[in-house]
């Protein structure tokens, strides 16, 4: 899923990770499957994505290897969702240091938008997106919640592999 250029073969591990990750809407889709939204309604609600552009995103992203097709069940019919796959899993010390990162170093909106990173395992908030600022352990998929205090809502996020409910408050 290249943004510019194909930097699949590219020697710089970086620019291989930038050709599966360099565009915005994957980092994004990752976030709110982590959070248990892997249907297909869920994910362009919360993202305000069209249809087109998130089925593109979806479908490289299985292609790529950071989503995997579950099937579902909803009104009796058997749907397919998605679930974080271990690579995707492994994104949430990157996504969480750009939650630290943003909150360090944007303008927070006149409403508010602290986003707390809650290790679960010891109860404390975190300032670090790896390491647990309070305990010092490794922060993992299953031991993380997100409080996003803007939105009244904790998101108690699901491990690779997990559909999330499949009628979570979208609030």
């Amino acid at each position: 899923m290249p943004l510019r250029s194909d930097w699949s073969t590219e020697l710089c591990p970086i620019r291989r990770s930038l050709d599966v990750l360099g565009d915005g809407w994957v980092l994004l889709i990752v976030r709110d499957v982590l959070q248990g939204y892997g249907r297909f309604d869920q994910l362009r609600d919360s993202l305000g994505i069209s249809e087109a552009v998130l089925s593109r995103r979806l479908r490289a992203m299985v292609e790529a290897g950071l989503l995997t097709r579950v099937d579902y069940v909803s009104g009796g019919r058997t749907r397919q969702g998605y679930a974080a796959t271990e690579a995707a899993a492994e994104l949430l010390p990157i996504l969480q240091q750009l939650a630290v990162w943003g909150e360090r170093h944007t303008a927070t909106p006149e409403a508010g938008g602290h986003m707390a990173l809650i290790h679960d395992r010891c109860g404390q908030e975190t300032t670090q997106g790896q390491v647990c600022s309070a305990c010092g352990e490794v922060l993992v998929v299953e031991e993380m919640t997100w409080d996003k205090t803007w939105r009244g809502r904790q998101a108690k996020l699901v491990p690779a592999g997990v559909l999330g409910d499949p009628d979570p408050d979208p609030a």
